[in-house]
């Protein structure tokens, strides 16, 4: 009897504990990830984030920072964004050595933590074994004993002695027991699986790269390994068979639809670039049996929020349940951007886009897989989700959520039945002149967890060429007003500061909370009496209810942020605009021209109006912008400081010694002067070039016009088939000349010499081209009239990343030219396998 009692307990303790486990993840035989106690399909969503391991790693301690401290900040900012998903390719030249050991040092321990605190929120894991490559980027590579040192990145999968380093690293990896969680890698329920190496380099044969991952298999086998093992496939494409010939049971692809390191912002429209994740190997065979993953996406060098639920809408299309952002920037770098320059993301650094990936989170989880939107534009609004380039907007309404990344007009599907806001800027049912991001939480009926996060200016830009000592963003702690209009708390109700040092508690009676500084609140309807003691400490979700993580506020008095207009018309008025933040409200700001002087007691100057939180504006009348350069420089005054733009010096240019001598400029225009769209200088840094349908090196050279004519442009690719395209962003030439560009006829091109067949035209705001076909001439100018133009495809440029991406965008409707919308001029030279595509330019206008 008593050996029955024992035996039941024992069966009944085993449930319990199994109940108590996570679910893990199972592929099917039609490679579907499912949970393996419901069978149900499963879907992740999340980031890639390396602290411990490279620059991250060493730039920390280069600036001081407790690495675990920053782990737990930036986790906290995971879950705040409803992430469930981690991937991380392991840098094993920092934790290996010559042979394949494994080295248990602060890299691996730091790992351990960070998996372990992911785990805590409820967020599962994908490892990927190895990188087979240098710890430096963006630095020097920093030596190590890592077997990867000793061979090359595509030898590494094909040495013999390789191979067997790889063998006994693999087997020590997964069945390394983290001290945290005190289980082994292979063991642990929230690791979903094993991604073998991170892109890897195949140029042997297809049975040669087959032997290699057969062998790493069977490594993984050998270590009691029983999770899913994925293998990269977007690369190497002439081996794809391999892979699927192979026991894998979950093949890896990237995306990056923008290119990568453009060096600098991009704001074009790249909605079409994401319409649809094409994969042209789908009749492979065995390729329906392997679920599908995105280890790393990213719209790179892009800071709008339009486009995160956009190219998630396309991955669960061609269905992916595994989809993670490359790479999240730790908070205490993100002031920098130095980690990986093309990319960007940070709750507190770039809140609009952390917004946008909290509303991607939501699509990755609830469209249904293979399920198509049809094609852009009319894939913008999807089952509750929109995603607007114009407004800079990615938006989720639906019964109970209400997220948006920028200003929206939007009603609530049903504002009686929200549980959760999340937002940047205002909305109608927030009303909100700070820049960073806000959460509003129902905690149980008439009670809400608001949780502020501080403001965030643009210093420089982020995707240009990084330093640890070139700032990027700058963190305010504003107070500002905040209009809160939801049905279950009323007009009625109390705020009380819960997170650590907030001691802020005031009522309202119509709805606005007077000056909030960033923080978490619990707001309580007056009528409510809640059903326990709600506090600080309390659980709610995967958080405690008074969490709270944001980088101080700068000590920087005040920041500018103005990007000049290039153009203006004369005798027309000019709105200038700039950011203007700090610490206070300044007490003035100012515009002076380079007509002033110090000794001069009659200086003339414009005052900037505050129109919106930190928007300041300036009309400059048209009686007073004549032809020629328009400079001029923006002082701010506070505190009995001032500050100089774009000199960033703290004197005024009143003060006797003034050197900076420095202005922003707009060029005034008569409506009689042609609409410059290009002209050639030593540098034409702002004309892109492109080759398709493979990259191409393109030759460029500034061609010296001698005294009397003016320089022009000589580009070239070497002969074979291959286009040729030029391209450049206009829309700062034709912002502030929409008269003049309405009453242009004529595209007018210097085409000094062409090689191929030429042709030119525009890109819009839409994404939408259209060009004609050039006839050179003896004169050496052509002039193309707009209404010739012709509705074509559109070229995705920069080449998107994995290179079997579509290459071109072919519209389903046909739609006039909209001027208004130009945004960039573009020419197209196709060459043939006899000659190279040549184009030799001066000028591009309009007349």
């Amino acid at each position: 009897m008593r050996k029955r009692i024992a035996v039941i307990i024992g069966i009944f303790t085993s449930l319990l504990t199994m109940a108590q486990q996570p679910p893990t993840v199972i592929v099917d035989q039609k490679g579907v990830m499912r949970w393996s106690g419901t069978r149900e399909e499963a879907s992740f969503f999340g980031v890639n984030y390396t602290l411990p391991f490279a620059h991250a790693y060493r730039a920390t301690g280069y600036l001081g920072i407790d690495r675990k401290a920053a782990i737990d900040q930036d986790v906290y900012h995971f879950a705040r964004l409803g992430f469930n998903a981690f991937r991380i390719h392991i840098w094993d030249v920092e934790i290996s050595d010559a042979q394949g050991n494994l080295i248990e040092n602060e890299h691996l321990d730091l790992l351990d933590y960070l998996i372990a605190k992911l785990q805590a929120r409820n967020i599962y894991t994908v490892i990927t074994a190895q990188t087979n490559f240098g710890n430096g980027y963006p630095e020097r590579n920093q030596p190590t004993d890592g077997f990867s040192y000793q061979y090359g990145k595509c030898d590494v999968h094909a040495n013999p002695k390789a191979m067997a380093a790889q063998e006994k690293y693999l087997k020590a990896l997964v069945n390394h027991v983290n001290p945290y969680t005190k289980v082994s890698y292979q063991a642990d329920p929230m690791i979903v699986g094993f991604e073998i190496n991170n892109e890897p380099c195949h140029s042997g044969t297809i049975e040669e790269t087959k032997q290699y991952i057969d062998r790493m298999l069977q490594a993984l086998k050998e270590a009691g390994n029983r999770k899913p093992v994925f293998y990269n496939v977007s690369h190497n494409l002439q081996n794809v068979e391999a892979y699927y010939a192979t026991a894998i049971q979950g093949t890896t692809y990237q995306w990056y639809p923008s290119g990568l390191v453009s060096g600098h912002t991009r704001t074009e429209n790249y909605l079409p670039n994401v319409d649809e994740y094409a994969i042209p190997f789908g009749d492979v065979k065995g390729f329906k049996n392997k679920a599908k993953l995105v280890y790393e996406f990213d719209p790179a060098d892009i800071l709008g929020s339009y486009i995160y639920p956009a190219a998630v809408r396309s991955f669960r299309s061609a269905g992916f349940q595994w989809i993670t952002q490359f790479s999240y920037d730790p908070l205490a770098l993100a002031h920098v951007n130095t980690e990986y320059q093309t990319h960007y993301l940070n709750l507190a650094y770039t809140p609009a886009k952390a917004i946008s990936m909290k509303i991607a989170a939501q699509a990755a989880y609830t469209l249904p897989r293979n399920k198509s939107y049809g094609t852009y534009p009319a894939n913008t609004r999807f089952e509750g989700f929109e995603v607007s380039y114009h407004n800079n907007l990615s938006e989720l309404n639906t019964a109970t959520r209400f997220y948006h990344s920028n200003h929206t007009q939007s009603m609530p599907v049903d504002a009686e039945q929200l549980e959760s806001i999340a937002g940047v800027g205002s909305s109608t049912i927030v009303d909100y002149q700070g820049t960073g991001a806000y959460f509003i939480d129902k905690v149980e009926d008439g009670v809400w967890r608001l949780e502020v996060m501080p403001d965030v200016i643009r210093v420089s830009d982020p995707f240009a060429k990084p330093s640890l000592e070139k700032e990027v963003m700058r963190i305010y702690h504003g107070s500002w007003d905040m209009a809160v209009r939801l049905p279950n708390l009323g007009n009625a109700f109390t705020a009380t500061g819960i997170n650590a040092g907030n001691t802020m508690a005031q009522a309202t009676t119509n709805g606005i909370l007077a000056q909030l500084k960033p923080g978490v609140y619990l707001l309580t309807r007056q009528d409510c009496k809640p059903s326990r003691n709600w506090s600080g400490d309390s659980a709610f979700g995967n958080i405690r209810l008074g969490e709270f993580v944001a980088p101080k506020s700068s000590p920087v008095s005040f920041t500018i942020d103005h990007a000049p207009s290039k153009t203006g018309q004369a005798n027309q008025s000019l709105t200038i605009t700039a950011t203007i933040a700090g610490n206070t409200l300044p007490d003035s700001v100012l515009i002076y021209t380079d007509q002033v002087s110090f000794w001069n007691d009659k200086n003339p100057y414009y005052k900037m109006e505050r129109t919106r939180g930190y928007q300041y504006q300036a009309v400059i009348l048209g009686s007073d912008l004549k032809t020629g350069a328009f400079n001029y420089n923006i002082v701010v005054f506070g505190n009995g400081h001032r500050l100089t733009a774009p000199s960033m010096v703290k004197q005024s240019p009143l003060d006797w010694d003034y050197t900076k001598a420095q202005f922003y400029s707009t060029q005034i225009c008569e409506s009689t002067d042609p609409l410059m769209l290009f002209t050639v200088s030593d540098t034409y840094s702002d004309l892109e070039t492109y080759t398709l349908p493979e990259w191409k090196p393109v030759h460029r050279q500034v061609v010296a016009g001698g005294p009397t004519e003016k320089n022009t442009l000589l580009v070239s690719i070497p002969s074979g088939e291959g286009k040729l395209f030029l391209r450049k962003n206009v829309m700062g030439e034709i912002k502030n000349r929409l008269s003049d560009l309405n009453g242009a006829n004529y595209l007018c091109i210097q085409l000094k010499s062409v090689q191929g067949v030429l042709e030119a035209g525009v890109v819009t705001s839409d994404g939408i081209t259209y060009r004609a076909t050039v006839v050179p001439n003896a004169e050496g100018l052509v002039r193309i009239p707009l209404n010739s133009l012709k509705q074509t495809q559109t070229a995705l440029l920069p080449m998107a990343y994995p290179v079997f991406m579509n290459q071109y965008f072919n519209p389903t409707t046909k739609e006039p030219l909209k001027r208004d919308q130009i945004q960039m001029v573009e020419l197209m030279v196709e060459g043939d396998e006899q000659k190279p595509a040549t184009l030799e330019i001066g000028t591009i206008w309009m007349e």
